[in-house]
């Protein structure tokens, strides 16, 4: 069976082409982050300007996935995947060059719109996909993400072990961001959805709701996810004196935990339901940040970042089908205000454990997720609740 797009390609493969922009996106991002102590002594620069781009870049990609948006609205989500995976192209080529630290900051910014307007056609495209497919897929999606992540540290390591230098593995992402920006530009979904008159009608005001207890979902999701990668390893260290071959288990822990679940997720979640699940996914979110709070010992540490692992790798692609599919006829627009929600909690994640780990230590800091998912279970409950339009997918071509 072949879509509507003219291209001749089943859902099914178009799906596996989306898969492929996930894993775009997911390499190149391990891979700068895997590159970072390069870069610094590379440019000569120092911990705070580090944070400070870092800080910049994940507000470049909240505007980039506004810009996301836009592009949706106007031409169809396609043309924003397919454009944003070229400027993230670019962003990484810039990147493996020596250039003026001011450059540098430009082209990491650049990179940052390019990230947050993925982040967002990404999610587009995988709810019309999924609508075309008539089940899910979406975690599976996300599971591509997560592959290459981890498939872009080992080539970090490689290359850096043979002494090939950062820049390779980066530019190796560059490429394939490129090419599957240039082959999805034709390929990728071209459905879109009937923003206007859905907009017109509800007023937007019918939305709300959704992007709030969606957004809820990312925003808690990912602040679990930041605390945990940017401080499991610190913590590893410095509070639990593990040996420096050992801090790194307790981030492979989390994010291979992430992955099984999301391999598996696409099967339960018919079987138990949305709201079950998103409501076992934070439970298991909190007692996994519990045990690391509770037991500060590096057995039960690492245990609890695979626990949280497990939750987080279903919260994340959950939430975006749910936005999706309860706000059809205006998904695209919809899908980039939950978005949003996924850089505040990645900043709080990192930001707050960071600056509470010197007054109280970062074991305690840790309840901090626990916190966020206390708050967040009674609005999960809305799940149920959400209006569920019919799916409707238009052709942009």
């Amino acid at each position: 069976m072949t879509d509507v797009g003219g291209t001749g390609m089943t859902a099914a493969a178009r799906a596996r082409l989306i898969g492929a922009g996930y894993a775009a996106q997911g390499l190149g991002y391990a891979a700068v982050v895997t590159a970072l102590p390069t870069f610094k002594d590379r440019q000569g620069i120092d911990d705070t300007f580090v944070s400070a781009i870092l800080l910049l870049v994940c507000v470049a990609a909240a505007g980039g996935s506004v810009l996301a948006d836009k592009i949706a609205s106007r031409w169809g989500s396609r043309y924003a995947l397919a454009s944003g995976l070229l400027v993230v192209a670019a962003g990484l080529a810039g990147a493996t060059i020596t250039t003026p630290n001011a450059v540098f900051a430009v082209i990491l910014l650049t990179y940052g719109v390019g990230l947050g307007a993925v982040d967002a056609s990404l999610s587009m495209q995988g709810v019309l996909v999924q609508a075309r497919l008539g089940r899910s897929v979406m975690s599976r999606l996300f599971a591509a993400y997560t592959a290459a992540a981890i498939a872009a540290a080992l080539l970090m390591s490689g290359v850096l072990r043979i002494g090939a230098g950062a820049e390779l593995a980066v530019g190796v992402a560059a490429v394939f961001a490129a090419v599957i920006g240039v082959i999805g530009w034709r390929a990728f979904e071209p459905g879109r959805t009937l923003r206007a008159a859905a907009v017109h009608a509800h007023g937007g005001r019918a939305i709300r709701p959704i992007v709030l207890v969606c957004g809820m979902l990312i925003f808690t999701a990912f602040l679990v996810d930041s605390a945990i990668s940017t401080w499991s390893s610190v913590y590893l260290h410095d509070s639990l004196n593990a040996a420096s071959a050992v801090a790194p288990l307790g981030y492979a822990a989390y994010q291979a935990a992430v992955l099984v679940s999301r391999l598996v997720a696409d099967h339960v979640m018919p079987r138990a339901g949305r709201l079950a699940v998103a409501l076992g996914g934070l439970a298991v979110c909190g007692v996994g940040c519990g045990l690391v709070a509770a037991l500060p010992s590096i057995g039960a540490a690492v245990a609890g970042f695979a626990i949280a692992g497990i939750g987080v790798g279903v919260l994340v692609p959950l939430a975006f089908s749910a936005a999706g599919e309860a706000a059809a006829e205006n998904s695209d627009e919809v899908i980039a205000k939950v978005n949003l929600f996924n850089y505040g909690g990645a900043l709080l994640g990192a930001v707050l454990l960071g600056a509470l780990s010197e007054p109280i230590g970062l074991q305690i800091a840790f309840l901090i997720p626990v916190v966020a998912v206390i708050l967040t279970l009674p609005l999960a409950r809305r799940l149920r609740h959400l209006a569920v339009d019919e799916p409707v997918v238009k052709s942009a071509g």
